[in-house]
This record gives structure tokens, sequence and C-alpha cells, in this order.
């Protein structure tokens, strides 16, 4: 062993010690600390004799809980996206938001297009089971559902004008007017 790997394990708590004081979690600040010596033993300069191999490693380490932080920040970022989204899809409290028409619009498909769009889309049930259901391939329930959600967006994008292409949401429309008169 190296001066340079002495010198590191001899302040081997002292790193901990120190990673623990700025993470919640006692296994995660040993996991950085071993990624940060990782990092020390890959990047230390072919010598391997840092004249001060303690405060080096300390600028490895703080960057090391920087990049966690940072990583845990984008990670909180993308899940309260996603939660934002859920929260806009059918069965949650965002729904009421949905544009009014849309039930009405569904019962103008044709019926078998209507069954697959209140199905899938609309109760969440599994493709794969209601393909077992009808008794038709899950190809041909693909093709079917694509049809389906192109015929409703046409009706929508009739109906309710520019809404339907920006999300449709809050509509104000008269589903009445353009939907029944492309049944």
């Amino acid at each position: 062993m190296t001066n340079f790997e002495t010198s590191l394990l001899h302040h081997l708590n002292e790193f901990l010690a120190f990673a623990r004081g700025r993470l919640d979690d006692p296994d995660l600040a040993a996991d950085v600390v071993q990624e940060s010596l990782l990092k020390a033993l890959k990047s230390a300069p072919e010598s391997r004799d840092v004249e001060n191999v303690r405060a080096w490693f300390y600028q490895i380490l703080r960057r090391t809980i920087i990049d966690l932080h940072r990583r845990k920040q984008t990670e909180a970022n993308a899940t309260e996206k996603l939660e934002l989204e859920f929260e806009l899809r059918p069965g949650s409290e965002g729904e009421r938001t949905v544009c009014a028409c849309l039930d009405q619009l569904v019962s103008t498909l044709k019926p078998e297009y209507a069954t697959l769009i209140q199905r899938v889309d609309l109760a969440g049930e599994s493709p794969e089971s209601v393909s077992v259901e009808l008794a038709i391939t899950r190809n041909n329930l693909t093709v079917r559902l694509h049809r389906a959600r192109q015929q409703l967006k046409e009706r929508l994008e009739a109906s309710c004008q520019m809404c339907a292409t920006h999300g449709c949401l809050d509509c104000t429309c008269d589903p009445q007017v353009e939907g029944k008169a492309k049944s």
C-alpha cells in the first residue's frame, strides 16, 4: 500500500463523519465516501504523492455530495411534474377540468370504438384483458383503438375548435352542435 492510500485510510473515519453530517442516511454517507475513494484512486496524480491528501480528498467528497443533492433535486422535480400530470388524468380530482363534451362525443362514435375508448382510455382497463374479452387479437384491438382515438380527435376539433389541439381543458363549447352532425 502506498503512502497515498495509507493517508486516505488513516482519515477514513473523519471522511465518514463529514459525509454523515451532510446526509441524513448513514448508509448513503458510507456509499458516498466509497464512491469518492474510487474517484480519488482513479484520478490521483501519477506519483500518488499528493502534498495534502486530506484537503484534496475533501474536495472530491464535497463534489460527490453536491452531485448527489443535484440528482435528488432533479428526481424530485421530475416526480413533482409527473404527479401533476397524473392529477389531470381520469380518476383524480383533475378529472373535473377535462372538456365537458368528451363523454357526449364518445357516444357519437361507432359503438365498438366508443366501447374501446371508454374501457381502455377512460376506465383504464388493460388492452390485453379487453382484447381477450372481445375475442379479438391484441393487434386488432390496437388498430381499432387507434382509429377510435383518431375519430374522437376529429370530433373534438370540430366541436371544440382550438381547445382540442391544446389540451381541451375547461372547455365551454357546445358538443351538441358539431358532435351530432357527424354521426
